[in-house]
């Protein structure tokens, strides 16, 4: 029987320091087609999580704010455990490019003042969200990225 690997539980959550980007797996397609999934680590695993309504929010706002940043996403998708998120994009991108578009993106959600897509016909809970919670988020992650440098 072959082993199925899952390469979020063979991270050792007790030794990484978020915030961070990290570049976690690389798959080549049939074709050739390069697809590379990143964790974007806003808190610290088993220390803090993140509520339902910061996560959700920043899950809108990233959705949009990355895209405007870099070509090729696919899917920004929120962490169970809500410690961060999954991208994952078409074609190979640095880690450094990650970081600044994601820097970025985290600047602008300190000047956003609507949700987008936070409507009953666009959003399946669109009752759950904290602008001002997501903007707390985005703040602390944001010094602890520039921190890095």
């Amino acid at each position: 029987m072959n082993q199925i690997r899952v390469e979020s539980f063979e991270l050792d959550h007790t030794k990484v320091k978020a915030p961070y980007v990290r570049k976690c797996a690389k798959y080549t397609g049939i074709k050739g087609d390069i697809i590379q999934k990143y964790d974007l680590r806003f808190t610290q695993p088993n220390k803090e999580s993140m509520p339902t309504d910061a996560v959700h929010t920043l899950e809108h706002l990233l959705a949009v704010n990355m895209r405007e940043e870099l070509d090729e996403i696919i899917d920004i998708s929120p962490m169970g455990c809500r410690t961060g998120f999954y991208m994952t994009t078409l074609g190979e991108k640095d880690n450094s490019v990650i970081k600044k578009a994601l820097i970025s993106s985290l600047e602008k959600i300190l000047e956003t003042e609507e949700v987008p897509a936070a409507n009953e016909m666009q959003c399946g809970n669109y009752q759950d969200h904290s602008l001002e919670k997501a903007k707390i988020y985005a703040s602390k992650v944001l010094k602890g990225l520039r921190d890095m440098v």
